[in-house]
C-alpha cells in the first residue's frame, strides 16, 4: 500500500491533459498493476519479471545533450555528447507530454545524492507502472512528511511507447532518443524501455552538475567502509569485478555504481539502490546479490526454466545484460545513511587480457590520474561477435559515456583530491598471468581478495616495491597470501621476450588511445603513461 494517501494533484502545469495518475504507490501496487496490465509476470518467489522490449541495454547512439548559453562551452562535444538544438528539444517534449496526454501516468518524487548538502529533488514521470518501480528502487525514497511540498530540480518524463516520427527533421538518428536539457532541467526518455535510460540519464546530468556547480567528483565505482571508518573506492568497467570485490563481509557497503567526493571529504552514494547484472549469477558467487532477489526487486529479460517459474540465469536468449534492480537494503551490511570520509584507499580494477599488467601495483598521481583517464581493460574472445583474440578496451573516467565534461576536469579533480587526502591508488589486475588468453590463466580471485585486504590493512605499508621496466607501476616485492613470484608478471611468462613484446604491444595502446586527449592534459599526467613510446628502443629500458 502506499505510505499516505496523497491528495490529488494536478500536472496541468506540465502540459500534461487529461491524465489519470498515480502518485509515489508502493512496490506492491505497481507489481499489481504491472500483473494486471499483463506487462509482467512473478517468479516462484514473488519477484516481478519484465521485459524491456526491442532495447535491452542502453542506447548510447541516440543520447544527446541540448547545445545552448549554458553547455556550449562546457561539453565536450564530440562522438559521446551529440548535441540537438533547444528548438528541436522543445518539439520532441511537446509530442511527448500530447502523447501522454489523456494516459494513465506514474509519478514518483524522490532524490538522488545521499549527503544532505547535495541532495537533488528529482520528479519522474512514467508510462508504464514497472519504470515507476524501477525510480523506486533505484533512488532515495521520500518519507510523507518529505513529500509535502516538494519541488522537483529536475523532471524526467519516461515514454516507452512514443517514438519520433520524423527523427531526422529534429535532429535524432532514430525514433528513440535519450535527451539532458540543462537549461530547462529536464530529461527526455523516448521510444526506449531500458529502464537503465533512466538512471545513467540522472547520473549524466550530476557528472557535470556537481563539479562545476558543487566542487564535487562524481565518480562511477563502488564503495565500501571498515569498521574504523576508513572508506575503499573500486573504479572498473563491466567483468573486472567492481562490485565482486566492493562485497566484503567486513566491510559496509556504501553503494555499487556511482558516487561523489565532496571538498568537505564525504563520499557519498548517489543513488538508493543496486542495479546488478544477472548473467551466469549463483549463490556461491555473489550471495548477496542472489538473496537480494525477492519481492521488491525487478528482474528485467530473464528467462524461466522450462515449465517452471525459477529463473535461469545462464540462459541469454534474450540478452547477455539480464539485469535486477533492488532497494539498498535487500544488501544486509550496508552503510546508513549511505555516505562515509575520505578514501583511504582507490583501487582502477583492470581485467588485463594480455597478461601483462602486474597483479597489483601502486600509482603516483600523476599515473593514477593517466590510467583514470585511460580506463583500461580487455575484451576476451566470445564476448563479443567477431573478436578472437584479446583487445584493449578504454573508457574515459571508467565512465566515458556518462561524463558530458572533458575527461581531464575530472582527473585534475581526482588528483587534487588524493594529494589533499593523502589517498593512495592502486591499479589491480583481475585478468591473466603467465600469458595472455588462451595461454596464460585467470588470477585466482582468493589472490586478488588478498591483496585487497593487504592493503586495507595497512599491511604494504612497509614492503619494497620495484619498478615495472614498461609502464613504470610500482609492485610489491611481497604481498601475505599471493605467491611472490605472480606479482611481477615477467616472472610468469615462459618466454621473457614475447612478454617483452607484448608488454610493448600494450603500452602502444595506451599511446594511441591517449592522443585525444593529450592536449588538455597536464605535463605529470603525461608523464604518468607508459615508459616506452614508438620513440623509444628495448634497450632503453633492458
Amino acid at each position: 500500500m502506499t505510505d499516505v494517501t496523497e491528495k490529488p494533484k494536478s500536472l496541468d502545469g506540465y502540459g500534461l491533459k487529461n491524465v489519470t495518475a498515480h502518485w509515489n504507490l508502493s512496490a506492491e501496487e505497481l507489481q499489481q498493476i504491472t500483473l494486471e496490465k499483463g506487462m509482467g509476470v512473478e517468479t516462484e518467489n514473488g519477484t516481478l519479471c519484465i521485459k524491456t522490449g526491442k532495447f535491452t541495454g542502453r542506447s548510447p547512439q541516440d543520447r544527446f545533450l541540448v547545445k545552448d548559453a549554458y553547455t556550449q562551452e562546457k561539453v565536450w562535444w564530440g562522438r559521446i555528447n551529440k548535441a540537438i538544438s533547444p528548438e528541436n528539444f522543445d518539439i520532441l517534449q511537446e509530442e511527448m507530454l500530447a502523447y501522454l496526454s489523456g494516459k494513465e501516468v506514474y509519478v514518483r518524487d524522490a532524490y538522488v545524492c545521499a549527503d544532505p548538502k547535495y541532495c537533488m529533488n528529482v520528479r519522474v514521470i512514467t508510462e508504464y507502472p514497472w519504470s515507476n518501480y524501477f525510480i523506486k528502487n533505484m533512488f532515495i525514497q521520500l518519507t510523507p512528511e518529505e513529500r509535502e511540498g516538494f519541488t522537483e530540480e529536475w523532471l524526467v518524463l519516461c515514454a516507452p511507447g512514443y517514438e519520433a516520427p520524423e527523427p531526422t527533421k529534429v535532429g535524432l538518428r532514430s525514433g528513440n532518443f535519450s535527451i539532458l536539457n540543462f537549461t530547462k532541467k529536464i530529461a527526455l526518455v523516448g521510444g526506449s524501455a531500458y529502464t537503465g535510460e533512466m538512471k545513467k540519464g540522472i547520473f549524466s546530468a550530476l557528472n557535470l552538475i556537481l563539479p562545476l556547480e558543487k566542487n564535487v567528483l562524481p565518480m562511477h565505482c563502488s564503495a565500501n567502509v571498515g569498521e574504523a571508518g576508513d572508506t575503499a573506492i573500486f573504479f572498473g568497467l563491466s567483468g573486472t569485478g567492481k562490485t565482486t570485490l566492493s562485497a566484503d563481509p567486513s566491510r559496509k557497503l556504501i553503494g555499487d555504481d556511482e558516487h561523489g567526493w565532496t571538498y568537505e571529504n564525504t563520499i557519498f552514494n548517489f543513488e538508493g539502490g543496486c542495479y546488478a547484472k544477472v548473467i551466469d549469477l549463483t549463490e556461491e558467487k555473489e550471495p548477496d546479490i542472489f538473496r537480494a532477489i525477492r519481492p521488491g526487486a525487478l528482474l528485467e529479460n530473464i528467462v524461466f526454466k522450462e515449465g517452471t517459474k525459477e529463473v535461469d540465469f545462464f540462459d541469454a536468449s534474450i540478452t547477455q545484460n539480464t539485469r535486477v534492480s533492488y532497494p539498498i537494503d535487500h544488501i544486509d551490511n550496508i552503510q546508513l545513511p549511505s555516505y562515509a570520509a575520505n578514501p583511504k584507499n582507490i583501487f582502477f580494477l583492470t581485467c588485463d587480457a594480455f597478461g601483462v599488467l602486474p597483479p597489483v601495483s601502486k600509482l603516483t598521481p600523476g599515473q593514477a590520474a593517466y590510467h583514470f583517464i585511460s580506463g583500461y581493460t580487455a575484451k576476451v574472445a566470445g564476448t563479443e561477435a567477431g573478436i578472437n583474440e584479446p583487445v584493449p578496451s578504454f573508457s574515459a573516467c571508467f565512465g566515458e559515456p556518462f561524463m558530458p565534461l572533458h575527461p581531464t576536469v575530472y582527473a585534475e579533480m581526482l588528483s587534487q583530491k588524493m594529494t589533499e587526502a593523502g589517498v593512495n591508488v592502486w591499479l589491480v589486475n583481475t585478468g591473466w598471468s603467465g600469458g595472455p588468453y588462451g595461454v596464460g590463466s585467470r588470477i585466482k580471485l582468493k589472490y586478488t581478495r588478498a591483496m585487497i585486504s593487504a592493503i586495507l590493512e595497512n599491511k604494504l605499508d612497509e614492503v619494497d616495491f620495484e619498478t615495472h621496466p614498461i609502464f613504470g607501476l610500482f609492485m610489491p616485492k611481497y604481498c601475505p597470501g599471493v605467491p611472490t613470484e605472480i606479482l611481477d608478471p615477467m616472472n610468469t611468462w615462459l618466454q621473457k621476450g614475447a612478454y617483452v613484446s607484448k608488454a610493448i604491444q600494450l603500452a602502444h595502446a595506451f599511446h594511441l588511445n591517449f592522443d585525444k586527449f593529450a592536449s588538455e592534459a597536464s605535463e605529470e599526467i603525461l608523464n604518468g603513461g607508459p615508459l616506452i613510446d614508438s620513440h623509444h628502443s628495448l634497450e632503453d629500458h633492458f
